[in-house]
């Protein structure tokens, strides 16, 4: 399996890529900056890029999406309440494949509507709901603190070992674990929903 992250742009935002060696298809997750230096690591790495895929459409994961699409031909992948362009609409458990690789379709609204997470091969892309030792913010346009609730439940369901990698480089660490997160991560702590959505509204 190929599996590249790549720290980009000026907010610290991570894109990821992602495919199948022998097929040497792969995908490219929320292209927001740095196309050229994206391109370059694919022409490294002698593979076609087919899909785009957005965890979600805040402008700083979006923005590359058109001129990638024109310099590859790649299709658009969001989740279908999405109001952006898009040629492949997703919802809750549909499955993305790349060549030989199956990622699992997680809906986990809370930082925004039509957010998803990425599951496959024990690796979770959290995309803006889930941080190394932090979770997404809900103030913004879309956002919901009681759906942030239920997403986060939704994740620490998944197994312990299963890697945890963000939308954005803003913990210790680049990547995690459920499980350590489960231990350490703050927003994680046992709340009832009241309990939760006041804790988001704190400083």
């Amino acid at each position: 399996m190929i599996f590249k992250q790549i720290s980009v742009g000026t907010v610290q935002n991570f894109s990821y890529i992602i495919g199948d060696e022998t097929t040497g298809e792969v995908a490219i997750v929320d292209p927001a900056w740095e196309i050229d230096k994206l391109l370059s690591i694919c022409d490294d790495l002698n593979v076609k890029v087919s899909y785009i895929i957005n965890t979600h459409s805040h402008s700083d994961h979006v923005e590359g999406n058109d001129i990638l699409r024109q310099r590859t031909g790649a299709k658009v992948v969001m989740h279908a309440s999405s109001s952006l362009a898009k040629d492949i609409l997703v919802h809750e458990s549909d499955t993305i494949k790349v060549g030989k690789i199956e990622m699992k379709v997680m809906h986990t609204p809370g930082h925004c509507p039509d957010h998803i997470c990425l599951l496959f091969d024990s690796k979770l892309l959290t995309g803006d709901t889930l941080f190394v030792g932090e979770c997404g913010r809900t103030d913004l346009a879309g956002g919901s603190s009681s759906d942030m609730y239920d997403s986060l439940n939704k994740i620490l369901r998944l197994n312990d070992n299963t890697e945890v990698y963000p939308g954005h480089d803003y913990g210790l660490t680049r990547s995690s674990t459920i499980g350590f997160e489960r231990q350490h991560n703050y927003t994680l702590k046992r709340r009832t929903r009241e309990e939760f959505i006041q804790f988001m509204k704190e400083p």
